[in-house]
């Protein structure tokens, strides 16, 4: 079989740290093109992977023939770059949030469709050990009935992260249209729709801009979500967790309580209503803190999807389910209303 051919959109630090590495780890895979707005990124990228650089993503897509993109741009971008690489025959790996509206993640959907397209969206906390095997138990009815859950992501910022560091459009408006909410609340709440296999029919958001001197994003937030079958539970996301990362979930349910990433030593830790404890050592959540696990297997199930033409496991519609839910939150945050 031929090699899938992929181009990544975008040289900063999700690609640079993310997307080329596992690109380049997974057989069968050549990365062909590589593209950025600064000349330099786009030619350091493409030196060491061995592609053609570009600064513009409509001459790459015009001129190159790849198989599938990475979109690793500012959030504003996700939509148009998309859907014009949709258009142009490409599979479409997208970063997350996946749009900046319901009308734009709708519009990339209606694209892949269109192009018989794989659409997929980074969601990669489905793919953590800890949340797969809580996934199981709880299909397994080991926790019985869930009642409620708390979960959180937060650290200090994407300062530390961002190629642009305290310059980066994570901070601006125009270009991220939503702060800590898109960077992280929007993980959670594609994980918590993942494990308890249902969506939340209302939510209520406390969303503030306190943490960040001047930017006009959101920087901590607590929602308020209840699922369809009646699971109330609380989620965090925040750039304010300066001292330490977060990123935990505990599951309460009617037989048994779980703790995800909760615990230094143990990532999943079951305590039943009986006295038992069971802890289970399956290996560190990704993180971007150094030292930290560096494969998300997002690249692995893209490809895979591909390759074996199957359905990716975070598709247009997923990604546009997890959106809402943080859109919802933003809406009750400036309503004051609940929302769903």
């Amino acid at each position: 079989m031929t090699a899938v051919r992929v181009a990544v959109i975008g040289c900063g630090s999700i690609a640079k740290h993310r997307h080329l590495i596992e690109y380049d780890l997974q057989p069968g895979v050549e990365i062909t093109a590589v593209c950025d707005i600064v000349e330099e990124r786009a030619k350091a990228a493409a030196e060491k992977y061995g592609a053609t650089a570009y600064t513009d993503y409509e001459t790459l897509l015009k001129e190159e023939e790849v198989d599938a993109v990475s979109v690793c741009l500012p959030n504003y971008l996700h939509a148009p770059v998309s859907i014009a690489a949709l258009e142009a025959g490409c599979h479409v790996l997208c970063e997350k949030p996946m749009a900046t509206s319901r009308e734009e993640a709708q519009q990339m959907i209606d694209a892949a469709n269109k192009n018989e397209k794989k659409l997929m969206i980074a969601h990669n906390q489905r793919f953590v050990p800890s949340h797969q095997k809580a996934r199981e138990l709880i299909e397994q009815g080991e926790i019985g009935k869930i009642y409620s859950f708390r979960t959180a992501f937060g650290h200090g910022g994407p300062e530390g992260w961002s190629v642009d560091g305290k310059d980066s459009w994570f901070f601006q408006k125009e270009k991220a249209f939503i702060g800590a909410m898109g960077d992280l609340g929007v993980h959670k709440a594609d994980l918590m729709r993942y494990l308890l296999g249902e969506e939340f029919t209302e939510v209520a958001g406390f969303v503030e801009s306190s943490a960040k001197e001047g930017s006009d994003v959101d920087d901590n937030a607590v929602c308020i979500l209840k699922s369809a079958s009646g699971v109330v539970g609380t989620l965090a996301a925040s750039w304010a967790y300066s001292a330490k990362e977060d990123n935990s979930t505990v599951i309460y349910g009617e037989k048994a309580t779980l703790r995800l990433e909760d615990d230094p030593n143990f990532s999943l830790v079951a305590q039943y209503v009986s006295g038992e404890v069971v802890k289970y050592e399956l290996g560190g959540i990704q993180t971007n803190d150094a030292g930290g696990q560096t494969t998300s297997k997002v690249i692995h199930h893209f490809i895979t999807s591909i390759t074996e033409n199957t359905t990716p496991p975070i598709d247009g519609e997923d990604g546009k389910k997890s959106l809402e839910v943080i859109l919802n939150a933003l809406e009750s945050a400036e309503t004051k209303r609940i929302c769903g």
